[in-house]
């Protein structure tokens, strides 16, 4: 069945609707003045260690230099809430662990990488003779302003982008492509107005002023992207995250929004959503390596993984299994670990010794 131009985009939103894409919108290649504020964000040192965010020269902000051709970028959004559940138990409940709600299940970039594909397939076949070209956190792309761009929501004062039939729990994706499809609306209004709490409950003040983060200080950088030692000042404003945070989405008021998603990929492995952290910290690599088999956890690494439970253990109580898991790695041949490690000792008042049992 062939089509024209100008009625496609109804047919790609409800293809996309049937591949278990929320939303769709499309937009020019343009991410207007976000170009500006990620070299004045890189300028001042707020990356990081993330050099990556400073390569590929203007590519990361113009979508047609990236893919030459592009005249057209359709963003989508997919939810990944599976279920209403209560993250703040687990917050609250200093010895389990916290891991962000985004990476409990599957790993999105191969789940929304393998629909966007088919979603281009498709559109390929309904209209030959135009490029396109899918990319899921796999190219320097400015998602968050092509989504807005493209009238899926506005980027809130914690630089997520929001929506308000849909909060922000959601994944987003682009295809690149030289067809001439008509444009939506861009979502040229922000409500956030007065609000504040993502700003003022962020556990680790990230964010100097609203619409800035801090990568230095955000949770989710020190316990993902941070690969070295995590500044023992930070250290106690963790409290139990592990991996990744969600404060500030957490007490976004919009979040009373937020879909579930159908996507059983989505859903919690391994009880991830509730386990203890001493639990956790006693898991071999081989165990490690088998659990977080196509999830996104494996990007911090066996390494990182220790020394971020590390860290949730000695913000935990001084309980005995707290005590005794710390005990169990004080002498891991991992020197990142170790440090962690007495670290966490010593805030358990307790001088490190050798341990009682072999290292796991």
């Amino acid at each position: 069945m062939s089509h024209s131009l100008d009625n496609l985009p109804d047919t790609i939103r409800q293809w996309a609707r049937d591949l278990g894409f929320a939303d769709i919108g499309i937009t020019l290649p343009d991410t207007g003045k976000h170009g500006e504020y990620l070299q004045k964000w890189l300028a001042e040192g707020l990356h990081g260690e993330m050099e990556y965010m400073a390569d590929h020269g203007n590519k990361r902000y113009t979508p047609d230099a990236l893919v030459p051709g592009t005249l057209r970028v359709i963003s989508v959004r997919m939810d990944y809430l599976t279920a209403p559940d209560s993250p703040g138990d687990v917050l609250a409940n200093r010895e389990k662990a916290y891991i962000s709600r985004y990476t409990l299940g599957r790993d999105y970039h191969k789940l929304i990488r393998k629909r966007l594909a088919t979603l281009a397939k498709r559109i390929d076949d309904a209209v030959a003779g135009y490029d396109f070209r899918a990319f899921v956190d796999s190219a320097p792309v400015l998602e968050r302003a092509l989504g807005q761009k493209a009238g899926l929501g506005w980027q809130g004062k914690n630089t997520m982008l929001l929506n308000r039939q849909a909060g922000s729990f959601f994944f987003l994706g682009e295809i690149f492509t030289s067809a001439p499809l008509p444009i939506d609306t861009p979502y040229d209004k922000e409500h956030c107005g007065r609000c504040r709490a993502c700003l003022d409950l962020c556990p680790t003040q990230a964010f100097p002023e609203p619409y800035r983060l801090d990568a230095r200080r955000c949770i989710s950088y020190l316990t993902i992207e941070l690969k070295g030692s995590i500044p023992e000042e930070l250290r106690p404003l963790m409290g139990n995250r592990v991996f990744g945070c969600d404060d500030c989405q957490l007490v976004c008021p919009w979040n009373r929004f937020s879909k579930i998603s159908a996507e059983d990929d989505f859903k919690p492995r391994h009880q991830l959503d509730n386990t203890e952290l001493a639990t956790l910290f006693l898991w071999s690599e081989e165990e490690f390596l088998k659990r977080t088999e196509g999830s996104a956890i494996r990007r911090t690494g066996y390494e990182g993984w220790l020394r971020n439970l590390a860290v949730g253990l000695g913000n935990a109580p001084s309980t005995i299994p707290v005590i005794e898991a710390l005990k169990r790695r004080a002498q891991h041949p991992s020197a990142l670990v170790r440090e962690h490690v007495l670290w966490a000792l010593v805030q358990h008042g307790i001088e490190p010794e050798s341990p009682t049992g072999p290292e796991l």
